[in-house]
This record gives structure tokens, C-alpha cells and sequence, in this order.
């Protein structure tokens, strides 16, 4: 099942519960959340607070992708913020099986993230834990990048891991999806894709929305 997950980062955020409901009308099943600390990557954007305001205003999940460093730090207060998917980078967790224990043990999804740079390979033995992998397509920091064709390779790899070991995982892309790459992260194997600039960037989130996922399940039929 194909999922859009729009990401508010690229959103009006004068009318943000207005722009989130617009987007979830066009077919938005989740809501991507870009938590940056200044210190895993090179911007500040969002906390609990908003992710706790945003609860209020939306019944779709919030996935909030945690680009931040100690993660374990913030994970129980995201949660009783209303978080109900949380994502950790492979890079920032030392103790990355203890980390996706913790987001479980607070009622969320768990997921990891691997930034361009790191091989899927780092995940071998985190992936019959994770509910969802997600692959940066751009390296991590601010919207509107250019997606990195390297990714795709590593969407198809984690499709290929999870079909050998029976897993359960789904697989995530976020950084540079547009009309233009929906098409092929699909066919390597994506399955929850989210996009910002392409959803909010201009006219109206709703029908950008619905553009996205028709071109993403048509896609799916062209799968080899």
C-alpha cells in the first residue's frame, strides 16, 4: 500500500492545520514531522509543543522523524506530545536497539534513518525490529534539495532484505520526492513517501496531493 506523508516543514505554517486538513483531503494518510536540533544537522525547526498543537488540529498520525541528537531524551516527551510514529538516524543512536525499545515501550512505531552516506548494511541486525526503515534521499538539514539517484539502490536493497528474511518493515523515502522521482523510488520498492516542496510549495496542497499519489500507484503497476 502506497502512503503520502506530507511534510509540514515545507507549509504555511500561518495555516497549518488548514494546509495539513487540504493535504489530507487529496489522499495524505500521515503527517511527516522534521524535528532538527541545530546539532545532527545544520537547522532548528520544530518540538513538542508544535507536535502537541498539531494533535489537536489532525486525527492522521503524526511520524515525526527525529534529526536530532540523544534522542532518548526526547522520545517520552514527543510521545505524550502525540507522536505516534518516531524515527532515529542510525548515525546519532550508539545504542540503536535500546533506542527503538524505548519509542515502542511509549506506544509508537519505531524507525530508523540512514542518511545518504550509510550502507544499508549498518541496519542488519535492527531490521527485525523496526516497523519502518527510512532512506534520506537528500542529506538531511532543509527542504527543497535535489534527490540523490544513490538512494534508489538502497530502496531496492531493503526490499530485497526484508522479502529473504520474512520481515515485516515498510520502507520510507524522504528528500526530494516530486512528480519528476515518485515514479522510481516506487518501482525500487518505496512504500511511504513524503513530500514537502511538492505538496506545499505552491498551489493547492490538496490536488498537488492527489497528483502525487496517482502518479505513485500507477507506478506500482510498472514494477519489474
Amino acid at each position: 500500500m502506497i502512503e503520502l506523508a506530507p511534510s509540514i516543514l515545507a507549509a504555511d505554517f500561518a495555516h497549518l492545520a488548514d494546509q495539513v486538513r487540504s493535504a489530507a483531503a487529496g489522499g495524505g494518510t500521515l503527517v511527516h514531522v522534521d524535528v532538527m536540533d541545530g546539532h545532527f544537522v545544520p537547522n532548528i525547526t520544530l518540538g513538542p509543543p508544535l507536535v502537541k498543537s498539531l494533535r489537536k488540529a489532525t486525527e492522521l498520525p503524526l511520524d515525526c522523524h527525529l534529526m536530532i541528537e540523544n534522542p532518548d531524551q526526547f522520545i517520552p516527551e514527543f510521545a505524550e506530545a502525540g507522536a505516534n510514529w518516531m524515527s532515529v538516524h542510525q548515525e546519532a543512536c550508539p545504542h540503536l536497539n535500546r533506542t527503538l525499545h524505548l519509542i515502542k515501550d511509549h506506544g509508537c512505531l519505531a524507525g530508523v534513518v540512514i542518511n545518504p552516506a550509510t550502507p544499508v548494511e549498518t541496519l542488519t541486525e535492527v531490521l527485525d525490529l523496526a516497523d519502518y526503515i527510512l532512506v534520506m534521499s537528500v542529506n538531511p538539514g532543509f527542504g527543497g534539495q535535489k534527490f540523490i539517484p544513490r538512494a534508489v539502490h538502497k530502496i531496492r536493497r531493503l526490499a530485497d532484505l526484508r522479502a529473504q528474511r520474512g520481515l515485516g518493515y515498510r520502507i520510507e523515502v524522504d528528500g526530494g520526492i516530486d512528480l519528476s522521482t515518485v515514479a522510481t523510488v516506487v518501482r525500487a520498492g518505496a512504500e511511504i513517501l513524503v513530500a514537502g516542496n511538492a505538496v506545499f510549495g505552491k498551489g493547492d496542497p490538496k490536488v498537488n496531493a492527489q497528483e502525487m499519489l496517482k502518479t505513485a500507484v500507477e507506478a506500482t503497476l510498472q514494477k519489474v
